[in-house]
């Protein structure tokens, strides 16, 4: 095998940094081509070497790639993949819980998460999340940015190939662990996180070599998040009260006005159990090796939420006297009259299994002829469990007075100062801590159970020196054939064929309508609990107090650890009642055949390409070519598609010197719509306000894209290089909206979010065209409609259609001050700039592509101390379109909702747009060697707490968004 030898000492101490995720020892180097004698080998020894190690992956790479090792992977503060794949240039990540979920490549999130080479599995079509896999089991990560035709198919931004090291790359056993706790600052836990490898191989003489290696990988964290959201309208004031408007500074002169203040506070259990086991095996006398890959994880854990609004009846009911409006024309300091809470405890969490297992080899059947071939299994089985508990502000004075069911009504006054998160004051300061004006409203629960699975074969040959032609360095030609399958199911809680809600007025003993307040309820069955955190919107800061942050509510983790339990308490309090329950909670659960999917899907490729060399010019060209077939199927139903792909690409490199190299690579790229997407299945909220529902007939996503770049290396693992790039974006889906006429609105339809209720022309019949509520008409307006079965539900169907284009600069710079003197030699930098624009049809930018995004990180290490301090900033990004929230927001600020009709009045394709604001975020790492064998290590995530800001098209802000910052203290041991 190619540096067999030489690879194989560096790998022993690689196997102890990546699996067990220790820092300082050398790592191997995996690269497509090997460099030449008379090119340095870069060894990875700390963080420095970390990095010129992942410059020299990219140096002798046929493909514009970037890297990132075990050194990188292990060193905190990055504590997982997608974390430590942030500092490479054109990468931005996605985050749940403040902790780092999946990556966008150039702006673009569907990418392919692969392992050594294969598929992984997880919800949707791009793989495992990146949060549930353990670094602590890589070599590498490789980000490839212009694929070559041997590559998997899927990837319309890049492919991110997470490696392994090969226990037969080990020359002597290897034991390993780390042990580190995770302190995080909101929910202030502290919580274990552990891995233990092993590794050894074993000369059978004439039977050959065998290998083994094992790591277990275990995390129990807790975190929380808070978030203070708006509905925003524009609206026609006169603040001073003289019978004429003000003007606002919007362009139209209108106001944005915030109501529907919710505080929304989840507290979120996450327990992953990963482990890896490879055996390998090579013959004595022959070139080749067989190998057997087992993955797997398993995520558990719960989620207890809560969410508090306050609402209007009269949305005219506004306190003006002390309000004015800022330079976005966002209105301060007002109040606000006929106002209720509906507070809400809810748990939504989903526990996952994933395997992704294989059996390999490769063969050198002569000097010039190499096959090699795999069979691969990947599955995911996640179960997903939707529980909530809803109240309603009801008076017991009233009920108690004269029988009527009324809400209880209170005013409230906002005030701000700055971007904090607004303060509210009730006039009742008791409306969320009262159990006497809060009644049981809602019970539901729904389990859904999402399986996807792949079973993939390939083989390929690659003969090199082809017909004696010195130009042909070698041909590479393949096949891969894959059958998947995806399978959804949903059961709903339903008492006698109905929803447990509105209890409040239509639960009924011995004939009378009687509410069950929350105090009745917790002295007979117990449950309830107030939440008062001492350290909520700690990030943001709160404008004085906000009212909404202290609640009494049923305990969340009852629903999410004990949903038995819950039911057992609604069906004592509805014993005796019109709405009486009988049997267990499995009972009374109701298949949602609605809401059923299959998808089967086949696919068929082959490819060939060729390697040429021209000295100072070498390429890959080649293609390949994918038929997918195609069925989708609901319960009494099923329908096929097929089609098929042609996919071109190029890779040349030109050597100008021995330092720099210029890079032009050209593809063809497709990716199938999701899984969601190509079912017609219907999918409707709790609410009866919105749906989804997909489509078998789409194609699948579709890009050509072109990158130039140029590298230039220096010294120990320097690097500067820029690179620009162009992506025409095809056949991407769009959601066509309609309203849907539906029998259950009229007692089901939850209105509070009225400006998201489309309106019917007729009752009972659909239509094409989608209508919201004026300004001048609010909640009692809609509430009356919907009476009269006059509001349908908005149901978004994907279609084939959307397309953009993506033009983008990225830069990037890394050096390490060696020639200084003394300690100041371990001082190094590594920073890079990206900048990208996008353009929809409509005119809005693409989702998820920031113009300016930078990261830089300045490190220092020294006879065994390691320190880095990371930052990470990127400017705003759409995030979304069609916002609820933020629907009737645009930038012409009418209030009048035409987002989709170009020949009408206030035509406005920006209504809706929700921004992610700009952010940085700095992050911090240290580490020690106490000696050869332990080292105690240090971090710190969103060192200085940064909350995130949602805004909108006129850049007011509508949603503030926190999560823990994470600190880390831990040992690290080989032996």
């Amino acid at each position: 095998m190619f540096n067999q030898h030489r690879n194989t000492n560096r790998n022993v101490k690689l196997f102890g940094a990546t699996l067990a995720a220790l820092i300082a020892v050398p790592a191997i180097a995996q690269e497509t081509e090997e460099p030449t004698s008379d090119v340095e080998v870069i060894q990875v020894q700390g963080i420095a070497g970390s990095l010129a190690e992942s410059a020299r992956q990219k140096r002798f790479d046929s493909r514009i790639v970037d890297a990132i090792v075990a050194e990188d992977i292990g060193k905190l503060p990055d504590n997982n993949i997608a974390e430590a794949l942030q500092r490479i240039t054109g990468v931005s990540i996605s985050t749940d819980f403040g902790v780092g979920e999946s990556v966008t490549i150039r702006g673009i999130s569907q990418n392919r998460v692969e392992l050594n080479g294969r598929s992984t599995s997880g919800s949707g079509r791009g793989g495992i999340s990146l949060d549930d896999f353990p670094s602590s089991f890589l070599k590498t990560v490789e980000v490839i940015k212009s694929p070559t035709p041997e590559m998997i198919e899927g990837a319309l931004g890049g492919t991110i190939n997470m490696t392994t090291v090969r226990p037969l790359e080990l020359d002597e056993p290897l034991i390993a662990f780390t042990l580190d706790g995770e302190y995080a600052d909101k929910t202030e836990n502290w919580a274990p996180k552990f891995n233990v490898s092993a590794g050894t191989n074993w000369d059978l003489d004439d039977a050959g070599t065998f290998g083994a290696s094992f790591v277990l990988a275990y995390q129990d964290r807790e975190l929380r998040r808070d978030e203070f959201i708006n509905l925003v309208t524009p609206t026609e004031l006169d603040l001073d009260g003289d019978g004429t408007s003000d003007q606002a500074n919007t362009p139209s002169g209108n106001y944005l006005v915030r109501s529907q203040n919710t505080v929304e506070q989840k507290t979120e259990q996450r327990e992953r159990t990963a482990y890896g086991v490879s055996l390998q095996w090579a013959p004595k006398d022959a070139e080749g090796f067989i190998y057997l890959d087992i993955n797997a994880t398993e995520l558990d854990g719960g989620q207890e939420a809560y969410s508090v609004l306050n609402d209007s009846k009269d949305y005219s009911d506004l306190i003006l006297d002390d309000a004015y409006g800022d330079a976005q024309g966002q209105l301060h300091n007002f109040g606000s009259g006929s106002v209720f809470v509906q507070p809400k405890t809810w748990s939504d969490f989903t526990t996952n299994e994933s395997i992704s297992n294989a059996l390999g080899g490769e063969y050198q059947v002569t000097d010039n002829l190499k096959i090699s071939g795999e069979i691969s299994y990947a599955k995911s089985e996640a179960k997903r469990r939707n529980s909530e508990f809803n109240l309603r502000p009801i008076s017991r004075e009233q009920y108690d007075a004269d029988g009527t069911i009324t809400e209880h009504l209170f005013t409230i006054t906002m005030t701000q100062n700055g971007d904090t998160v607004p303060g509210l004051a009730f006039s009742d300061e008791d409306a969320l801590l009262d159990p006497d004006n809060l009644a049981i409203r809602q019970f539901t629960h729904q389990r859904y159970t999402e399986d996807n699975e792949e079973t993939a074969f390939r083989f390929d040959l690659e003969y090199a020196e082809p017909f004696d032609l010195e130009f042909l360095a070698a041909v590479k030609a393949g096949v891969r054939t894959t059958d998947r399958e995806y399978e959804l199911d949903r059961y709903d809680l339903r008492n006698n064929g109905s929803e447990l809600k509105n209890l409040q007025t239509s639960v009924s003993y011995d004939g009378v309508v009687t509410p069950t307040w929350i105090g009745d309820f917790n002295d007979a069955y117990g449950g309830f609990k107030e939440v008062n955190h001492s350290n909520s919107f700690s990030q943001s800061g709160i404008t004085g107090n906000n009212a909404l942050t202290n609640y009494f509510v049923y305990d969340g983790a009852l629903l999410a650890y004990d949903i038995n339990g819950t039911y057992d308490r609604v069906k004592q309090m509805l014993a005796g009642s019109s709405h009486e329950l009988t049997g267990t909670l499995d009972d009374n659960m109701v298949r949602n055949t609605g809401s059923y999917a299959k998808i089967e899907e086949t696919t068929q490729a082959l490819y060939t390409q060729f390697h040429l060399d021209f000295d100072s010019l070498t390429a890959i060209v080649g293609a390949r070519y994918v038929s997918t077939d195609l069925t989708s199927s609901l319960i009494d139903e099923t329908a096929k598609h097929d089609y098929s792909d042609f996919l071109p690409s190029l890779n040349a490199t030109y050597t100008l010197n021995d330092e720099t190299i210029i890079r032009f690579a050209a593809a063809k790229v497709m990716r199938r719509a999701e899984f969601g997407e190509l079912s017609p299945a219907l999918s409707v909220d709790n609410s009866l306000v919105t749906g989804t529902q997909g489509s078998y007939q789409l194609d699948p996503y579709r890009v050509t894209q072109y990158d130039l770049s140029a590298e230039h290396y220096f010294g120990d693992g320097g690097l500067i290089s820029a690179a620009i790039f162009y992506k025409d974006v095809k056949s991407f889906t769009v959601s066509s909206s309609s309203c849907v006429a539906d029998g259950d609105t009229i007692e089901g339809q939850n209105v509070t979010e009225y400006v998201n209720v489309c309106l019917l022309d007729t009752a009972g019949v659909s239509q094409a065209n989608v209508n919201y509520a004026t300004s001048d008409q609010d909640l009692a307006y809609v509430e009356a409609q919907r009476d009269a079965g006059l509001t349908g539900i908005v149901i978004d169907t994907d279609v084939n259609g959307g397309s953009g284009e993506i033009v983008g600069l990225e830069l990037a710079y890394q050096q390490q001050f060696s020639s200084l003197p003394g300690a100041w030699s371990g001082l190094g930098i590594s920073t890079n700039y990206t900048y990208a624009d996008s353009e929809q049809p409509d005119g809005n930018p693409l989702l998820d592509i920031s113009n300016n995004t930078f990261n830089g990180q300045i490190y220092w290490e020294y006879e065994g101390l390691q320190v880095r301090l990371a930052y990470n900033w990127r400017d705003k990004y759409l995030d979304t379109q069609d916002e609820k929230r933020v629907r009737p927001v645009g930038a012409l600020a009418t209030g009048v909702y035409n987002r989709t009709d170009p020949t009408a009045d206030y035509f406005d394709p920006t209504l809706g747009n929700n921004y992610r604001d700009a952010r940085g975020q700095f992050d911090f790492s240290a580490s020690l060697d106490v000696n050869e064998n332990i080292t105690l290590v240090a971090n710190a995530v969103n060192l200085t707490g940064e909350p995130i800001r949602q805004i909108t098209e006129l850049d007011s802000i509508w949603k503030y968004s926190e999560a823990d910052r994470r600190f880390t203290v831990g040992v690290r041991g080989r032996f």
